[in-house]
């Protein structure tokens, strides 16, 4: 058997400015994705653990964890983590992170909403279990996951013609991403401006592709005509606008 691993890259190069992934088929016949990084590739399965671990039986660390916390008294010892448990779900939250982002290069845009969210419920299960100062460290992700994770539905929506879907995907977001900074005092780090930004361009964009109504572009071209001090085309939109607004069926 050949392990040398430059067989596997020799026709895939990495792009330090792009992510890129594939499928691939194993020798078992099972669908696998695979990631380029800079040192080789890394081989995910697509569903459960990406390395394809069951820690404890269970699917997932995370799901092993929220079984107890079903199964245990509030407060149960067995579902405090310390060190080295906070330190296994971020291991576990990183693989679903390279899964998601090659989900993403893919444009499968369900597998980033389900690993996202996945990550989103590790961060939730910390803050609920974990003392501040092991907490404290998986704040700051929120963030990007949770962007991430709205980036997903409003590519979906948008691609189903969905545009009112997707800006709702996004604008919820905003306000959890807001909300969430200002609940755990994250003001001080400038963890949220990407991810807000993003989502603000996202929504910009979503805009531009979202056909207008009769009244939209009557009110842009008011807008315009206001704006060259063009009065009597500016009267005459208004009149048009005041129609539209008459009429209780017509979208305005």
């Amino acid at each position: 058997m050949n392990m040398d691993l430059n067989n596997v890259t020799r026709d895939w190069d990495y792009e330090p400015q792009r992510v890129t992934a594939r499928w691939v088929q194993t020798d078992t016949g099972r669908m696998a994705l695979q990631l380029r990084v800079d040192l080789g590739v890394f081989q995910m399965e697509l569903s459960g653990r990406p390395d394809g671990q069951a820690p404890h039986g269970a699917p997932t660390l995370l799901q092993h964890y929220l079984a107890l916390e079903k199964a245990l008294p509030a407060g149960d010892p067995a579902m405090r983590l310390d060190e080295k448990a906070c330190g296994a779900l971020q291991q576990e939250a990183m693989q679903f992170y390279y899964r998601y982002i090659a989900f993403f290069a893919l444009s499968e845009f369900d597998g980033v909403i389900r690993d996202t969210l996945h990550n989103l419920k590790i961060i939730q299960y910390v803050i609920r279990h974990a003392p501040e100062e092991l907490r404290r460290a998986f704040l700051p992700f929120f963030p990007y996951v949770r962007m991430m994770n709205a980036r997903a539905r409003a590519e979906k929506a948008t691609a189903a013609k969905h545009y009112d879907e997707a800006l709702a995907a996004l604008e919820a977001a905003r306000a959890e991403i807001e909300a969430f900074c200002t609940e755990h005092e994250l003001g001080d780090l400038p963890v949220a401006a990407p991810a807000l930004a993003t989502l603000r361009e996202l929504a910009e964009q979503v805009l531009r592709q979202k056909p207008r109504s009769p009244a939209e572009r009557l009110r842009e071209e008011l807008e315009r005509a206001i704006a060259v001090e063009n009065y009597e085309r500016a009267a005459a939109l208004r009149d048009e606008l005041h129609k539209l607004s008459a009429q209780p069926a017509q979208q305005v």
